[in-house]
């Protein structure tokens, strides 16, 4: 009888996964659309070097912030350590070690401020989505949560 429900689970989820001739996908094809705007009018394409996002040039001193870091550990005790492992351990999201080296603090901040959008449209977040499968929660931050959060990432890191 397990055997049973858990084929028929399997066989559910490939065929909700479907193949590339559904009714959906023939409907909402990517066909030129004439909207009577010149092509060089229109906005470029996302990219995740402009400075896309509220934050746009994050002021980060050589050495830490202490305040800021430990306002940062209480944040990511509360909101990030369900899905974030301060390591590089993946738990649910990816661990933390090395990230604020990884990425610039305005990505990063942009990130966990508005995360939808940036999962729309930065490759970054897109490929980080693929590795975990889980869409990071929208936490709410505050911008100073964010920064406090940011300095904590770089106290992680071994920033003194």
């Amino acid at each position: 009888m397990k055997k049973l429900l858990i084929l028929s689970l399997i066989v559910a989820v490939i065929a909700s996964c479907g193949g590339g001739n559904s009714d959906y996908a023939d409907k909402n094809d990517n066909k030129a659309i004439n909207t009577g705007v010149p092509p060089d009018a229109v906005a470029p394409a996302y990219d995740p070097n402009r400075g896309e996002g509220k934050f746009k040039n994050v002021e980060v001193g050589n050495t830490l912030n202490t305040a800021m870091a430990t306002g940062g550990e209480k944040v990511y005790s509360v909101k990030c350590s369900g899905c974030h492992k301060l390591t590089d351990e993946k738990l649910v999201g990816p661990g933390w070690t090395g990230v604020s080296s990884r990425h610039k603090p305005e990505w990063i901040m942009n990130f966990i401020t508005n995360t939808d959008e940036m999962i729309t449209k930065d490759p970054k977040a897109q490929a980080q989505l693929e590795i975990c499968l889980v869409r990071m929660p929208n936490q709410n931050l505050s911008d100073d949560d964010a920064r406090n959060l940011y300095e904590f990432m770089r106290k992680n890191d071994g920033v003194k």
